[in-house]
This record gives C-alpha cells, sequence and structure tokens, in this order.
C-alpha cells in the first residue's frame, strides 16, 4: 500500500484474529486510530483488548471510542497514558464528558456540519471554561439526539442540506428523509441551537 501523504488513518476493527498485525504490515509508520464502534459491527472491544494492541502494535496511537461507555473511555486512558495513547470521544453527546475522563478530542459525526458547535465545546473545555463547555454540549445535543430518528449518514447529509451545503445524496440502499414532521423536527432543533 502506497502511504505518501497519509498522515493517518482510523480503522475499524471487524475482527480481532491477527488484525494487529495486518495492520501493522498495511500501514507501517502511519499513526493508527483504533475505532470502537460497537454500532457498527455489533460488539464492542474491550478495555483489556484495547491496552494490549495500544502496547504492543507501535503505530496504534489512539482511540476513537464510539461506544457510548465513558467508563471504557475513562480506562483506556489510564491505561494508555505510560505510553502517550490518545483516546478521542467518538459519541457527540459524551464530548463534555469524554473531556472529563482526559480525552483528547473528539471525532463527532456533528462535526461535519455544525463544527461551530463542536469547537465551541472543545475551545471553552480547554481554556478551562467547564460551565461554558457543558452548556455548550446541552446546546448540541438536542440537535445529535434528533438524527437518532433516522439512519447514519442520511440525518448528517439532511441536516447538512438544512445548512445549504452540497453533500448530495446517501449511497443506496440509504436515501433521503422524505417524512415532512422529521425533517421539520431537524429544522426545529437546530434554529433553537442557532445553526439555521
Amino acid at each position: 500500500m502506497n502511504t505518501d501523504g497519509i498522515k493517518g488513518v482510523i480503522v475499524l476493527i471487524i475482527t480481532v484474529i491477527d488484525e494487529d498485525e495486518r495492520i501493522d504490515e498495511a500501514v507501517p509508520d502511519t499513526p493508527v486510530l483504533i475505532y470502537n464502534n460497537p454500532g457498527s459491527v455489533g460488539y464492542g472491544l474491550t478495555a483489556d483488548l484495547i491496552t494490549e494492541l495500544a502496547h504492543r502494535v507501535p503505530n496504534i496511537v489512539g482511540l476513537k471510542d464510539t461506544s457510548g461507555d465513558i467508563t471504557l473511555t475513562e480506562e483506556c486512558v489510564r491505561r494508555g497514558r505510560d505510553i502517550g495513547f490518545r483516546v478521542f470521544g467518538g459519541k457527540d453527546t459524551l464530548l463534555y464528558a469524554s473531556l472529563c475522563v482526559g480525552a483528547v478530542g473528539g471525532v463527532c459525526t456533528a462535526g461535519n456540519f455544525m463544527p461551530e458547535l463542536i469547537g465551541d465545546i472543545y475551545r471553552k473545555f480547554t481554556a478551562g471554561d467547564r460551565e461554558g463547555a457543558l452548556e455548550a454540549q446541552f446546546r448540541l445535543n438536542p440537535v445529535r439526539l434528533a438524527m437518532d430518528k433516522v439512519s447514519f449518514p442520511v440525518a448528517a447529509k439532511d441536516m447538512a442540506a438544512i445548512r445549504g451545503m452540497n453533500v448530495g445524496k446517501p449511497y443506496l440502499p440509504s436515501l433521503p428523509t422524505t417524512n415532512a414532521k422529521t425533517l421539520q423536527n431537524f429544522r426545529d432543533v437546530m434554529r433553537q441551537a442557532g445553526l439555521i
């Protein structure tokens, strides 16, 4: 694999049998984030497995944790401190909580179409304004939770389109949202958050 220009990759681990060796061989010298996304693969990675991979595979440098399990996020932060393992919150509604337990940032769906809300949480948190960061999280949550009414990535594309972004249609078999009530709910929560 030609890795010219690649700064890093995120790997969704489907199977763990020799997965670490394949990652190391496929992208040597390229920083890799493990992607823990139980919603996509049907099971979550354990803190023990993540810790083992982080300590055994040199180019695994961090984790995007979308599990929604804040204890797992915290344990991965704690167990990886000795090697500089970086944990990123992957659940938009838990970005503030992830930062509170030591995550270094977030890789959030909502960052694609409302980066100002994600950025507001991060900037306020890192500036020491915990109360402001929590309020920014509370402003984000209704918008992000409204997305659960339709499938991913359809809701993200719908909301991006509502904001005037030309993002195209979802790939098949997903289709754009046509339910007027759902689209109106998206507009309402986005308006309340100051996004439109």
